[in-house]
């Protein structure tokens, strides 16, 4: 398969026409009397594909997208959106947010972002890389998935389907401090979803791989297999006594808890008074060997973009240094709320790096270190208080022992206060896991409840 011209020249003018449109969008907003004004579009365009049981499921063609404007006047502020890029929706989406400001109250800290801290030139982070892909090349590649995992056990008698994407798109912002930019960018992904039976068992389990480049995807055979083993090894649950142990997150189920983390120390929590982290700049709220940084120019990494939402350049950044709090992560308006200056973080982090100095080893080591203890490979419900810090889900995995995997475990739940969890993370492993925002190696955690049922 190789990369089609044809798509990336028409996107390419798409992204050029959007840009035209927004800079109209800009000029009818200031005509119309707005002091400031932003506008964003996102498009996205490509195609999925899902296959059950060896039989096509669905298919679907994706083209979407929709224009926001927003207007500031004398400190109020009014937003409206369009699909339809003609002149007379366009002008009609503008008179609407303006109209709409004029019923609004007066909020000194809405507005755009400074000047000074815009991105004008973003850098070429090598985000965009379409795949020339056929229906019937997708079908092929999901039934060889699906096909891959279900021969792999007799065990393996029922599927919710394997599901290839493969999208490409683009974002544009500009507003009325003179800036407009915008960046295409690709998207692709192979799943898998399997479930086996032993005796009254069931179980349900899946793999999964998404990349920025379609040919750095792992390939269809092995996420199939990689299902299967995941499935296979659940079988046969016990249940566990009630009491304290240390756990073990797998890379894929940490960045969970990072994802508190950040809750925790965004804006819009801060100035509302409602996280477990206020006031805790500069002090250390993990061991002294953990560091965090955030990279977000990392060529073809899911979470990179040089600007922000709000067109705020994006730079490299400290967030934990040997423990401490280094930042919190700011939008324009949560920092003027809190007498602070943006961090770039609208609409999210970066590309987080963790990093254990000292305090790290493969997932094999992790188990060693761990020794006899819980193993969390899934969680379930949402029992987080970020207020408080209070941490109950429902969890399965496996209980092991001397470092070796004994047996899975389900209908559990884990428990404990996420300021103790920071404070007792002892190792942070290597197994580091790059399919998100979040590049962690499985969190170690010297001790947390768990309750059987």
């Amino acid at each position: 398969m190789t990369v089609t011209s044809k798509a990336n020249d028409q996107l390419i003018k798409q992204l050029d026409e959007v840009k035209a449109r927004v800079a109209t969008v800009l000029d009818l907003a200031k005509t119309l009397g707005a002091d400031g004004a932003e506008v964003a579009m996102s498009r996205q365009q490509g195609l999925s594909v899902g296959t059950r049981m060896g039989e096509v499921e669905n298919v679907e063609f994706t083209n979407d997208g929709a224009l926001g404007i927003t207007v500031y006047q004398e400190g109020r502020k009014g937003s409206a959106s369009t699909a339809d890029l003609s002149d007379s929706a366009l002008k009609q989406a503008v008179q609407a947010a303006v109209n709409i400001a004029k019923y609004t109250s007066v909020d000194e800290c809405s507005g755009l972002a400074d000047k000074a801290l815009l991105e004008m030139n973003p850098k070429d982070l090598d985000l965009y890389h379409p795949q020339e892909l056929t229906t019937e090349q997708a079908i092929e590649i999901a039934k060889e998935c699906e096909q891959s995992a279900l021969g792999a056990d007799k065990r393996i008698n029922n599927s919710d389907g394997a599901n290839l994407d493969s999208f490409a798109g683009f974002k544009v912002y500009g507003n009325s401090h003179g800036q407009l930019v915008g960046y295409p960018s690709t998207r692709h992904s192979l799943s898998c979803v399997m479930i086996a039976s032993e005796g009254d068992d069931m179980q349900r389990d899946y793999a999964y791989t998404v990349n920025r480049d379609f040919n750095l995807l792992d390939g269809a055979k092995e996420v199939g297999l990689q299902a299967s083993n995941e499935v296979l090894s659940r079988l046969n649950a016990q249940k566990l006594s009630t009491g304290k142990v240390p756990v073990l997150f797998r890379a894929d189920i940490a960045n969970s808890i990072w994802g508190h983390f950040i809750a925790a120390i965004s804006g819009g929590n801060l100035y509302r008074k409602s996280s477990f982290l206020l006031d805790q700049l500069g002090n250390d709220i993990f061991p002294n060997f953990l560091n965090i940084t955030e990279q977000p120019h990392i060529k073809k990494a899911l979470a990179s973009s040089s600007f922000d939402n709000e067109g705020v350049v994006t730079v490299d950044r400290n967030i934990i240094t040997q423990g401490a709090l280094e930042t919190y992560l700011l939008t324009s308006y949560s920092a003027r709320k809190l007498g602070l200056t943006t961090t770039g973080h609208a609409g999210g982090i970066h590309n987080w790096l963790v990093e254990a100095s000292g305090h790290s080893g493969d997932f094999d080591a992790m188990l060693k270190t761990l020794g006899t203890g819980l193993l969390v490979t899934e969680l379930m419900g949402q029992g987080v208080n970020v207020v408080n810090g209070d941490y109950s889900r429902g969890a399965a995995g496996f209980w092991v022992e001397n470092g070796e995997i004994k047996y899975p475990v389900s209908e559990i739940t884990i428990a404990g206060n996420l300021v103790e969890m920071f404070k007792g993370i002892v190792a942070v492993g290597s197994d580091v896991d790059l399919r998100g925002s979040i590049r962690t190696g499985s969190i170690l955690i010297d001790e947390m409840q768990v309750a059987g049922h």
